[in-house]
């Protein structure tokens, strides 16, 4: 899967980046084939702001966003707002995909 990370008037650290691919990369293995994930980092005075745009090879592609006064907690906030969709996603198409029971 490929990550791009775009940063808009942001500094950020290459600690962040690191945790960010993890985090990512986590994610990714829960879908069949994941494409790409596009990480936006804005700093506009005192708020940061990143979102998470992760494309899919089938399918709509999941959009996250947090903000917060550093880029740690909007991260966290974006990544767990991702991670709703994603199991969201799943646990529907395992519903679908469930043959109804017969009495």
């Amino acid at each position: 899967m490929q990550i791009v990370f775009h940063a808009h008037h942001a500094k950020v650290s290459d600690r962040l980046v690191r945790q960010t691919e993890r985090s990512l990369s986590k994610l990714a293995k829960r879908f069949s084939r994941p494409v790409q994930a596009v990480v936006r980092f804005e700093e506009d005075g005192r708020l940061h702001r990143v979102e998470i745009v992760f494309h899919r090879a089938r399918g709509r592609s999941l959009v996250a966003e947090g903000s917060g006064r550093y880029f740690g907690p909007a991260l966290a906030a974006a990544l767990a707002h991702l991670e709703v969709q994603v199991n969201r996603i799943r646990r529907n198409g395992k519903e679908r995909g469930r043959p109804l029971a017969r009495d």
